[in-house]
């Protein structure tokens, strides 16, 4: 890596940005690591990437990416996170709201109070969700501190 694809040339204003990151500590640790690579790979650092990484204790690859981030969307997409995939909630505020509510209400005729495995099976009747676990009811209850749970 002697040559370097990605220079990061910081401003003065944006030099007392990230120190100023770094100084608070009130920011995530992974955070504060990317500012700090970038405050050390800045042009008037002079450091190479295997200094910042023995100086910081990240691998060549995260200075590499940081540098990239940073050549592609400036300092602010360098030190943000980025957008994680994921799985997308399957319950929404409404649904979790009526399941509590039907916790809430008089039990079926024939029972004594609402079980988890009933409630699903309610819900699901309801076509308030297409599926749901009665595992996924007691956590949408445990939520709202319901005395189900």
């Amino acid at each position: 890596m002697s040559r370097k694809s990605h220079c990061v040339k910081l401003s003065e204003h944006q030099r007392q940005y990230l120190q100023k990151i770094v100084e608070s500590g009130k920011d995530k640790a992974r955070k504060i690591t990317r500012c700090r690579v970038l405050l050390l790979a800045d042009k008037a650092k002079g450091k190479t990437d295997e200094e910042i990484s023995d100086a910081l204790g990240v691998c060549l690859t995260t200075i590499f990416n940081i540098r990239r981030r940073y050549h592609k969307g400036g300092v602010e997409r360098a030190i943000e996170e980025a957008a994680r995939s994921g799985q997308p909630p399957k319950f929404n505020g409404k649904s979790m709201a009526k399941i509590t509510a039907i916790a809430c209400s008089k039990p079926p005729e024939g029972h004594a109070r609402w079980s988890l495995r009933l409630l699903a099976d309610q819900v699901v009747e309801l076509d308030i969700v297409e599926t749901i676990s009665y595992n996924s009811v007691r956590n949408i209850l445990k939520k709202t501190n319901s005395s189900l749970t």
